[in-house]
């Protein structure tokens, strides 16, 4: 009975092992993401301090970079830190942006 079920569940197996082969690739992608841009920023200030590539390059490809790096550190902050730097700012976690009006008069 048990080698019929595994016979009839190894296509499920196999699916969920693909599935978690994949997350982990990703992850480790993204996990390696910032060392990459930090490793394409000192070259692009090589290049500049070498004469390779023009100040306007230099800046347009500086703020691709740097906007990439803000966006995954953004990516990374989860709603449990939104709430800490509400928090030290003096709002609540779950305070309003604008007060609400009272129905009550």
């Amino acid at each position: 009975m048990f080698i019929l079920d595994t016979l009839l569940l190894s296509p499920l197996y196999a699916t969920v092992w693909a599935a978690r082969q994949i997350h982990n690739a990703i992850q480790q992608e993204r996990e390696a993401e910032p060392a990459q841009i930090t490793a394409e920023l000192s070259e692009l200030y090589m290049r500049l301090e070498a004469g390779q590539i023009s100040e306007p390059e230099f800046a347009a490809r500086e703020k691709e970079l740097l906007d990439r790096l803000d966006q995954l550190q953004a990516e990374e902050t989860g709603p449990g830190q939104r709430a800490a730097e509400k928090a030290r700012r003096g709002k609540p976690a779950n305070a309003p942006s604008k007060p609400r009006k009272s129905a009550r008069k």
